[in-house]
Protein backbone atom coordinates (compact mmCIF):
# COMPACT_ATOMS: atom_id res chain seq x y z
CA UNK A 1 0.00 0.00 0.00
CA UNK A 2 1.24 3.22 -0.55
CA UNK A 3 0.26 6.68 1.04
CA UNK A 4 0.25 9.91 -0.61
CA UNK A 5 1.21 13.31 1.23
CA UNK A 6 -2.35 14.11 2.67
CA UNK A 7 -2.31 10.68 4.15
CA UNK A 8 0.52 10.83 5.91
CA UNK A 9 -0.35 13.80 7.46
CA UNK A 10 -3.81 13.10 8.17
CA UNK A 11 -4.33 10.14 9.50
CA UNK A 12 -5.90 8.69 12.85
CA UNK A 13 -5.44 9.27 16.46
CA UNK A 14 -3.19 6.45 17.94
CA UNK A 15 -2.07 5.73 21.46
CA UNK A 16 0.86 3.90 23.10
CA UNK A 17 1.54 2.98 26.56
CA UNK A 18 4.64 1.66 27.94
CA UNK A 19 7.17 1.55 31.29
CA UNK A 20 4.53 -0.85 33.39
CA UNK A 21 6.42 -1.80 36.54
CA UNK A 22 5.98 -4.94 36.13
CA UNK A 23 8.41 -5.13 33.37
CA UNK A 24 10.87 -2.76 34.84
CA UNK A 25 12.54 -3.02 38.32
CA UNK A 26 13.59 0.13 38.98
CA UNK A 27 9.91 1.52 38.00
CA UNK A 28 8.79 -0.84 40.84
CA UNK A 29 10.51 0.89 42.89
CA UNK A 30 10.01 4.85 41.95
CA UNK A 31 7.36 6.80 43.30
CA UNK A 32 4.77 6.92 39.86
CA UNK A 33 4.95 9.75 37.87
CA UNK A 34 3.15 9.95 34.29
CA UNK A 35 4.61 11.41 31.26
CA UNK A 36 2.30 11.66 28.50
CA UNK A 37 3.29 13.26 25.52
CA UNK A 38 1.12 14.15 22.86
CA UNK A 39 2.07 14.77 19.23
CA UNK A 40 0.41 17.65 17.43
CA UNK A 41 1.05 16.59 13.79
CA UNK A 42 1.37 18.79 10.81
CA UNK A 43 3.29 21.20 12.23
CA UNK A 44 0.99 23.41 15.26
CA UNK A 45 0.72 27.40 14.66
CA UNK A 46 1.84 28.31 17.90
CA UNK A 47 0.77 31.85 17.07
CA UNK A 48 -2.73 30.57 16.85
CA UNK A 49 -3.08 28.64 19.81
CA UNK A 50 -1.28 31.16 22.25
CA UNK A 51 -1.54 34.30 20.48
CA UNK A 52 1.20 37.08 21.22
CA UNK A 53 -0.65 40.81 22.33
CA UNK A 54 0.86 42.20 18.88
CA UNK A 55 -0.77 44.46 16.46
CA UNK A 56 1.51 42.67 13.91
CA UNK A 57 -0.04 39.79 14.05
CA UNK A 58 -3.24 40.95 13.56
CA UNK A 59 -1.92 43.00 10.24
CA UNK A 60 -0.46 39.53 8.94
CA UNK A 61 -3.44 37.26 9.42
CA UNK A 62 -6.70 39.45 8.94
CA UNK A 63 -8.51 36.79 8.55
CA UNK A 64 -7.63 34.15 10.99
CA UNK A 65 -6.70 35.72 14.25
CA UNK A 66 -9.25 34.93 16.59
CA UNK A 67 -11.65 37.64 18.28
CA UNK A 68 -12.22 36.05 21.55
CA UNK A 69 -9.15 34.93 22.83
CA UNK A 70 -8.48 33.70 26.57
CA UNK A 71 -6.17 36.38 28.90
CA UNK A 72 -3.09 34.41 30.34
CA UNK A 73 -0.46 37.49 31.18
CA UNK A 74 -0.34 40.52 29.96
CA UNK A 75 1.60 39.71 26.55
CA UNK A 76 0.27 36.15 25.87
CA UNK A 77 -3.60 34.76 25.15
CA UNK A 78 -4.88 31.37 24.47
CA UNK A 79 -7.12 29.86 21.69
CA UNK A 80 -11.14 29.79 22.75
CA UNK A 81 -10.83 26.17 22.30
CA UNK A 82 -8.58 25.37 25.22
CA UNK A 83 -11.07 25.46 27.46
CA UNK A 84 -9.68 22.85 29.55
CA UNK A 85 -6.20 24.13 29.30
CA UNK A 86 -7.27 27.22 30.80
CA UNK A 87 -9.15 25.94 34.06
CA UNK A 88 -5.81 24.55 34.58
CA UNK A 89 -3.63 27.31 33.94
CA UNK A 90 -5.74 29.05 36.63
CA UNK A 91 -4.78 26.46 39.10
CA UNK A 92 -1.41 26.65 38.43
CA UNK A 93 -1.36 23.06 36.56
CA UNK A 94 -0.36 24.77 32.76
CA UNK A 95 2.52 26.17 31.02
CA UNK A 96 3.29 26.98 28.01
CA UNK A 97 7.01 27.58 25.93
CA UNK A 98 7.34 29.68 23.44
CA UNK A 99 9.25 30.55 20.34
CA UNK A 100 10.51 27.55 21.06
CA UNK A 101 11.55 24.11 18.30
CA UNK A 102 14.20 21.53 17.74
CA UNK A 103 16.85 23.50 15.54
CA UNK A 104 15.24 22.07 12.19
CA UNK A 105 14.76 25.00 9.89
CA UNK A 106 13.70 23.18 6.14
CA UNK A 107 10.17 23.15 6.96
CA UNK A 108 9.62 19.25 5.27
CA UNK A 109 6.86 17.31 7.33
CA UNK A 110 9.04 13.92 6.66
CA UNK A 111 11.83 15.22 7.86
CA UNK A 112 10.50 17.39 10.16
CA UNK A 113 8.48 14.76 11.92
CA UNK A 114 11.62 12.35 11.88
CA UNK A 115 13.71 14.82 14.21
CA UNK A 116 11.35 15.27 16.39
CA UNK A 117 10.79 12.23 16.96
CA UNK A 118 15.09 11.16 16.78
CA UNK A 119 16.03 14.48 18.59
CA UNK A 120 18.63 14.71 16.41
CA UNK A 121 19.03 18.16 14.49
CA UNK A 122 20.02 16.43 11.24
CA UNK A 123 17.25 14.11 9.48
CA UNK A 124 17.58 10.32 9.15
CA UNK A 125 20.75 10.70 10.90
CA UNK A 126 18.88 8.23 13.96
CA UNK A 127 16.72 5.12 13.85
CA UNK A 128 15.65 5.49 17.79
CA UNK A 129 13.62 7.83 19.44
CA UNK A 130 14.73 10.73 22.31
CA UNK A 131 11.77 8.86 24.66
CA UNK A 132 12.84 5.57 24.03
CA UNK A 133 16.55 6.40 24.75
CA UNK A 134 15.08 8.45 27.90
CA UNK A 135 13.59 5.52 29.17
CA UNK A 136 16.31 2.98 28.55
CA UNK A 137 18.75 5.16 30.41
CA UNK A 138 16.14 5.48 33.54
CA UNK A 139 15.58 1.39 33.15
CA UNK A 140 11.90 2.14 32.51
CA UNK A 141 11.94 0.21 29.14
CA UNK A 142 9.42 -2.32 29.14
CA UNK A 143 6.14 -3.39 27.61
CA UNK A 144 4.81 -1.13 24.95
CA UNK A 145 1.07 -1.01 23.74
CA UNK A 146 0.84 -0.46 19.84
CA UNK A 147 1.30 -1.47 16.91
CA UNK A 148 3.65 -0.19 15.13
CA UNK A 149 6.28 1.28 17.90
CA UNK A 150 6.56 4.92 16.96
CA UNK A 151 10.03 6.07 16.42
CA UNK A 152 9.36 8.28 19.63
CA UNK A 153 9.76 5.68 21.90
CA UNK A 154 12.24 3.24 19.95
CA UNK A 155 15.58 2.40 21.53
CA UNK A 156 18.63 0.70 21.30
CA UNK A 157 17.30 -2.25 22.94
CA UNK A 158 14.15 -4.09 21.57
CA UNK A 159 10.95 -3.31 23.44
CA UNK A 160 8.35 -5.88 23.15
CA UNK A 161 5.46 -4.31 21.82
CA UNK A 162 1.04 -5.92 21.23
CA UNK A 163 -2.06 -4.16 19.53
CA UNK A 164 -4.68 -5.00 21.92
CA UNK A 165 -7.88 -6.46 20.09
CA UNK A 166 -11.07 -7.08 22.36
CA UNK A 167 -11.59 -9.05 25.31
CA UNK A 168 -11.87 -12.23 23.69
CA UNK A 169 -8.41 -11.22 23.50
CA UNK A 170 -6.61 -12.85 26.45
CA UNK A 171 -8.15 -16.27 26.05
CA UNK A 172 -7.27 -16.79 22.52
CA UNK A 173 -4.06 -15.02 22.93
CA UNK A 174 -3.12 -17.38 26.00
CA UNK A 175 -3.92 -20.24 24.33
CA UNK A 176 -1.76 -19.50 21.30
CA UNK A 177 1.35 -18.52 23.91
CA UNK A 178 0.79 -22.00 25.13
CA UNK A 179 1.00 -23.90 21.97
CA UNK A 180 3.69 -21.85 20.47
CA UNK A 181 5.84 -22.41 23.70
CA UNK A 182 5.92 -26.12 23.26
CA UNK A 183 7.87 -26.06 20.15
CA UNK A 184 11.07 -24.27 21.14
CA UNK A 185 13.67 -25.25 23.17
CA UNK A 186 13.93 -23.97 26.29
CA UNK A 187 16.79 -22.47 25.95
CA UNK A 188 15.97 -20.80 22.66
CA UNK A 189 15.91 -17.40 22.41
CA UNK A 190 12.40 -18.12 20.75
CA UNK A 191 11.24 -19.94 24.01
CA UNK A 192 12.68 -16.92 25.71
CA UNK A 193 10.32 -14.39 23.78
CA UNK A 194 7.39 -16.55 23.98
CA UNK A 195 7.91 -16.41 27.49
CA UNK A 196 7.69 -13.43 27.94
CA UNK A 197 4.73 -12.13 26.06
CA UNK A 198 2.76 -15.62 28.03
CA UNK A 199 3.46 -12.94 31.30
CA UNK A 200 1.78 -10.25 29.97
CA UNK A 201 -0.96 -9.45 32.55
CA UNK A 202 -4.65 -9.61 31.62
CA UNK A 203 -5.45 -6.56 32.66
CA UNK A 204 -3.01 -4.81 30.04
CA UNK A 205 -5.68 -6.28 27.03
CA UNK A 206 -8.32 -3.81 26.88
CA UNK A 207 -11.15 -3.58 24.66
CA UNK A 208 -10.36 -0.57 22.16
CA UNK A 209 -13.71 -0.76 20.76
CA UNK A 210 -14.78 1.08 16.81
CA UNK A 211 -13.89 4.64 18.65
CA UNK A 212 -10.43 4.95 17.74
CA UNK A 213 -10.69 9.30 18.02
CA UNK A 214 -8.26 11.39 21.18
CA UNK A 215 -11.41 11.28 23.34
CA UNK A 216 -11.70 7.28 23.81
CA UNK A 217 -8.49 6.85 23.68
CA UNK A 218 -7.16 9.19 26.22
CA UNK A 219 -10.10 7.73 28.69
CA UNK A 220 -8.49 4.26 27.98
CA UNK A 221 -5.08 6.00 28.73
CA UNK A 222 -5.99 7.51 32.15
CA UNK A 223 -7.69 4.22 33.33
CA UNK A 224 -4.29 2.64 32.59
CA UNK A 225 -2.18 4.96 34.06
CA UNK A 226 -3.69 5.42 36.84
CA UNK A 227 -2.67 1.62 38.07
CA UNK A 228 -0.21 1.03 40.48
CA UNK A 229 0.97 -1.96 37.90
CA UNK A 230 0.19 0.05 34.79
CA UNK A 231 2.27 1.94 32.71
CA UNK A 232 4.08 5.57 33.21
CA UNK A 233 4.82 6.62 29.65
CA UNK A 234 1.71 7.26 27.02
CA UNK A 235 2.29 8.43 23.78
CA UNK A 236 -0.88 9.76 21.76
CA UNK A 237 -0.52 10.51 18.11
CA UNK A 238 -3.38 13.57 16.64
CA UNK A 239 -2.90 14.35 13.17
CA UNK A 240 -4.43 16.93 10.91
CA UNK A 241 -2.86 20.14 12.16
CA UNK A 242 -1.06 21.22 8.75
CA UNK A 243 -4.01 24.08 7.89
CA UNK A 244 -2.77 24.88 4.52
CA UNK A 245 -6.71 26.37 3.63
CA UNK A 246 -9.61 26.88 6.16
CA UNK A 247 -7.40 27.18 9.04
CA UNK A 248 -10.05 29.60 10.84
CA UNK A 249 -10.22 31.37 13.86
CA UNK A 250 -12.65 30.81 16.38
CA UNK A 251 -13.64 27.53 14.50
CA UNK A 252 -12.50 25.79 11.52
CA UNK A 253 -10.02 23.15 11.03
CA UNK A 254 -7.53 24.61 13.81
CA UNK A 255 -10.06 25.24 16.18
CA UNK A 256 -11.03 21.48 15.49
CA UNK A 257 -8.30 19.70 15.87
CA UNK A 258 -7.04 21.98 19.19
CA UNK A 259 -10.92 20.92 20.56
CA UNK A 260 -8.99 17.32 20.23
CA UNK A 261 -6.19 18.22 22.39
CA UNK A 262 -8.13 19.82 24.67
CA UNK A 263 -10.03 17.03 25.14
CA UNK A 264 -7.51 14.82 25.35
CA UNK A 265 -6.22 16.74 28.59
CA UNK A 266 -9.80 17.02 29.88
CA UNK A 267 -10.36 13.12 30.35
CA UNK A 268 -6.80 12.69 31.79
CA UNK A 269 -7.45 15.14 34.12
CA UNK A 270 -11.17 13.58 35.01
CA UNK A 271 -9.63 9.87 34.64
CA UNK A 272 -6.23 10.29 36.28
CA UNK A 273 -8.00 11.79 39.62
CA UNK A 274 -5.70 12.39 42.51
CA UNK A 275 -2.79 10.99 40.16
CA UNK A 276 -3.33 14.15 38.14
CA UNK A 277 -1.05 15.85 40.05
CA UNK A 278 1.53 13.22 39.50
CA UNK A 279 1.48 13.93 36.01
CA UNK A 280 3.00 15.96 33.27
CA UNK A 281 1.15 15.97 29.31
CA UNK A 282 3.25 17.87 26.90
CA UNK A 283 3.02 18.87 23.52
CA UNK A 284 5.16 17.79 20.59
CA UNK A 285 5.37 19.09 16.75
CA UNK A 286 7.63 19.27 14.06
CA UNK A 287 7.84 22.70 13.40
CA UNK A 288 5.31 26.24 13.35
CA UNK A 289 4.05 28.11 10.54
CA UNK A 290 4.62 31.02 8.94
CA UNK A 291 3.59 34.60 10.67
CA UNK A 292 1.11 36.12 7.39
CA UNK A 293 -2.22 34.10 6.38
CA UNK A 294 -1.91 32.73 3.08
CA UNK A 295 -4.48 32.91 0.26
CA UNK A 296 -6.28 29.93 1.06
CA UNK A 297 -6.75 31.44 4.50
CA UNK A 298 -4.13 28.97 6.19
CA UNK A 299 -0.60 29.20 6.87
CA UNK A 300 2.22 27.60 5.31
CA UNK A 301 5.29 25.83 7.40
CA UNK A 302 7.61 28.17 9.04
CA UNK A 303 10.27 27.47 12.18
CA UNK A 304 8.75 28.83 15.90
CA UNK A 305 6.12 26.99 17.71
CA UNK A 306 4.54 26.96 21.07
CA UNK A 307 5.40 23.97 23.71
CA UNK A 308 2.08 23.45 25.82
CA UNK A 309 2.19 21.42 29.16
CA UNK A 310 -0.42 20.55 32.23
CA UNK A 311 -0.56 18.37 34.77
CA UNK A 312 0.42 18.76 38.67
CA UNK A 313 4.44 18.61 37.72
CA UNK A 314 4.02 21.58 36.01
CA UNK A 315 5.89 24.35 38.20
CA UNK A 316 3.29 27.08 38.01
CA UNK A 317 1.28 28.88 35.24
CA UNK A 318 3.71 30.97 32.93
CA UNK A 319 4.70 31.75 29.46
CA UNK A 320 8.36 30.99 29.24
CA UNK A 321 9.82 32.56 26.11
CA UNK A 322 12.90 34.32 25.16
CA UNK A 323 10.66 36.34 23.05
CA UNK A 324 12.23 37.47 19.57
CA UNK A 325 9.87 39.68 18.25
CA UNK A 326 7.10 39.66 15.17
CA UNK A 327 8.97 42.39 12.95
CA UNK A 328 10.38 41.21 9.82
CA UNK A 329 13.78 41.95 11.09
CA UNK A 330 13.44 39.63 13.66
CA UNK A 331 11.64 36.83 11.96
CA UNK A 332 13.54 33.63 10.80
CA UNK A 333 14.52 34.49 7.09
CA UNK A 334 11.88 37.39 7.46
CA UNK A 335 8.74 35.18 7.52
CA UNK A 336 8.68 32.89 10.54
CA UNK A 337 8.27 32.85 14.27
CA UNK A 338 11.56 32.49 15.64
CA UNK A 339 13.21 29.63 17.79
CA UNK A 340 15.30 31.14 20.95
CA UNK A 341 14.82 28.02 23.10
CA UNK A 342 15.65 24.51 21.71
CA UNK A 343 12.79 22.42 22.57
CA UNK A 344 14.91 19.55 23.13
CA UNK A 345 15.82 20.61 26.67
CA UNK A 346 12.26 20.95 27.21
CA UNK A 347 11.61 17.26 26.86
CA UNK A 348 15.37 16.26 28.36
CA UNK A 349 14.08 18.44 31.33
CA UNK A 350 10.53 16.27 31.20
CA UNK A 351 12.48 13.08 31.41
CA UNK A 352 14.63 14.18 33.86
CA UNK A 353 11.79 15.09 36.30
CA UNK A 354 9.18 12.12 35.90
CA UNK A 355 11.98 9.15 35.42
CA UNK A 356 13.68 10.84 38.46
CA UNK A 357 17.07 10.67 37.26
CA UNK A 358 20.23 13.67 37.07
CA UNK A 359 19.40 16.40 34.01
CA UNK A 360 22.85 15.87 32.56
CA UNK A 361 22.94 12.23 32.67
CA UNK A 362 19.85 12.21 30.72
CA UNK A 363 21.21 14.69 28.23
CA UNK A 364 24.35 12.23 27.66
CA UNK A 365 21.88 9.00 27.08
CA UNK A 366 19.05 10.91 25.58
CA UNK A 367 20.77 13.84 23.18
CA UNK A 368 24.14 12.41 23.17
CA UNK A 369 25.26 15.34 25.28
CA UNK A 370 24.72 18.17 23.22
CA UNK A 371 24.58 21.48 24.71
CA UNK A 372 20.85 22.08 26.22
CA UNK A 373 20.59 24.57 29.32
CA UNK A 374 18.71 22.32 32.26
CA UNK A 375 14.74 23.39 33.04
CA UNK A 376 14.01 21.03 35.28
CA UNK A 377 14.17 23.47 38.35
CA UNK A 378 12.58 26.28 35.89
CA UNK A 379 9.42 24.13 34.26
CA UNK A 380 8.99 20.97 36.97
CA UNK A 381 7.83 20.11 40.49
CA UNK A 382 10.37 18.05 41.49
Amino acid sequence: MTFNRRQFILGSTTLTMLGSPLFSARASRLNKRNLIVVILRGGLDGLAAVPPKDRLLQKARPDISSKSVIKLTSDFSLHPELKTFHKLWKDNQAAVVHATNIPYTDRSHFEGQDVMETGSTTPYASDTGWLGRGMESAELAGLAVSLPMPLLLRGNIATDNFFPASQEAPKLFNNIVSASLETFDKNSYAYSAIKQLSERPQSMIWDIGSKRDAANLSKIAARQLIREDGPRVAVFDINGFDTHSGQGSEDGELAEHLSEFDSVIKNLKEGLGSEFSNSLIISLTEFGRKVEQNGGSGTEHGYGTAILMAGGLVRKSEVISDWPGLKRKDLFEGQDLNSTIDSRAVYCSAMAACFDVDFDYMRRKAFWGDNLPNLTDKLFKI
